[in-house]
């Protein structure tokens, strides 16, 4: 039985894939705030070596270089690439995008390729299975909206600065992005209102507050520090209105947040459409949903277009146990199974 490993190292997240003669059988996400150092590296590996210790191949791809522990791009791919390179050794091979796979000195040598070009091992993979698509991988914290047309990946933009310009990338995501980086005006029961430009409540409450966020998906601290109830959600929530929870019923609570939901879902659909409209995409073509918010990529977007939706997980053989989790770790799934 042959046993590879994929790992997609994000600035927030590492998340691990175990594929077994070719199959997915295992998938999981494990906390990594890499931008408070690399120890939490180190922590995140040593909870991942259950998984991937008797691998033959480790596949990495990675966006936690543009954490802003390092200075710029270059710094972090070749820190993350060379501690990667030290633990792994000769098992190591690294994503590089357009050029497919290669060794530590590779990827050091090609760090531009390296950096956060994840979504093009994702592509692929959906590739060899439609023809025409729309991938869309809503993370925690960014949103990838992928063409794939004639059997290839059909993207303008390699870079997170060229993607944001092409709306390939919408830099907002199911947990971690803050309130005040999605609307800054809303409706509080009937009458809208601007919000508080301050970090006091994050996406996770919305969803939260909604009933739409699954269990053990949320995975860092609140902005506040203090809990996840609902109950806590709506106290974050009510200080972007500058009011206080009890100024509201549940209902007008819910009400207040899926405002917000739809206008971050707005901001998802207007890449969509940038993005379909440019490669030309027939309406056949159906949407994959990836990443933890795909469920309301399925919901939200691919209904709304009247779009056939697929889950990523369904495309990758997964045992059924980690169809789920493949969707929400697309990327990982991806480089194992590449």
């Amino acid at each position: 039985m042959s046993i590879s490993a994929g790992l997609d190292v994000g600035g927030a997240h590492l998340k691990v894939a175990r594929t077994e003669s070719g199959r997915v059988t295992h998938v999981e996400q494990i906390p990594c705030p890499l931008w408070q150092g690399m120890p939490h590296l180190d922590q995140a590996l040593a909870a991942a070596e259950p998984l991937i210790a008797d691998a033959e191949i480790i596949a990495i791809t990675m966006t936690g270089e543009l954490s802003d522990l390092f200075t710029d791009r270059r710094e972090g791919v070749e820190t993350l690439v060379r501690k990667l390179d030290l633990v792994f050794g000769s098992k190591a091979r690294f994503w590089m995008g357009r050029l497919g796979f290669g060794t530590a000195a590779d990827a050091v040598a090609n760090y531009i390729d390296v950096a956060s070009t994840n979504f093009l091992a994702t592509a692929t993979l959906v590739a060899r299975q439609h023809r025409d698509a729309l991938l869309i991988d809503m993370g925690s914290t960014t949103t990838d909206i992928i063409a794939i047309t004639d059997g290839a990946s059909n993207v303008l933009g390699l870079t997170d600065a060229d993607r944001l310009a092409t709306f390939e990338l919408v830099y907002t995501g199911l947990t971690r992005t803050a309130v005040m980086g999605v609307a800054t005006s809303a409706e509080f029961r009937g009458r809208r209102q601007g919000l508080c430009r301050e970090y006091l409540a994050t996406m996770a409450d919305v969803r939260r507050i909604l009933g739409h966020l699954p269990d053990g998906l949320d995975q860092h601290a609140t902005a506040d520090g203090r809990g996840k109830s609902v109950s806590e959600s709506i106290a974050r929530l009510a200080r972007m209105f500058g009011r206080d929870a009890a100024d509201g019923t549940a209902d007008d609570w819910r009400a207040a947040a899926a405002g917000i939901a739809e206008a971050q879902l707005q901001s998802i659909a207007e890449g969509c459409e940038a993005v379909i409209a440019r490669a030309a995409l027939p309406q056949g073509a159906p949407v994959v949903a990836a990443g933890i918010g795909a469920g309301i990529i399925a919901m939200g977007i691919a209904h709304r277009s009247a779009r056939e939706a697929i889950f990523f997980g369904d495309l990758t053989g997964a045992e059924a146990t980690a169809v789920s989790s493949a969707s929400h770790c697309a990327p990982a799934v991806a480089v194992a199974l590449l």
